[in-house]
C-alpha cells in the first residue's frame, strides 16, 4: 500500500523552488510552472542531496558532480550519473500537498 507523506502547504513553493521532504526516505518536491513533482533527494551517482542543487527549466543539477536529471521523469540528462532518480506521485488534498511513496 502507498504511503502519503505531508510535503507542503498549497502555495508554499514558488515557481522554480524546491524543498526537501523527510518521509521514509528523503525526497525533493519541485514546483515547475505551477505543477509539483517529487523525486528522490539522493543523487544516484554519489548520494548528494538534490535539494541543494539547481533547477534550470525542467532539469535539476546535483551540487556535487554536476549530474543533471529531468524533474518530470527522473531520467539522466547528463552524467556522471547513469541511473535515473526515482519519481513519486504528488497529490493535493485541500490545502495540503502530499507525496505518494511506496
Amino acid at each position: 500500500m502507498a504511503n502519503q507523506v505531508k510535503a507542503a502547504a498549497v502555495g508554499e513553493l514558488a515557481e522554480g523552488e524546491m524543498k526537501m521532504v523527510d518521509g521514509e526516505r528523503l525526497m525533493v518536491l519541485v514546483n515547475l510552472g505551477g505543477s509539483l513533482y517529487a523525486l528522490d533527494d539522493e543523487c544516484t551517482h554519489a548520494a548528494c542531496s538534490m535539494s541543494d542543487g539547481l533547477i534550470d527549466q525542467e532539469s535539476i543539477e546535483c551540487p556535487c558532480h554536476g549530474s543533471i536529471f529531468n524533474v518530470k521523469t527522473g531520467e539522466v540528462e547528463q552524467g556522471p550519473a547513469e541511473e535515473p532518480l526515482p519519481t513519486y506521485d504528488v497529490k493535493v488534498e485541500g490545502d495540503t500537498v502530499y507525496i505518494v511513496a511506496d
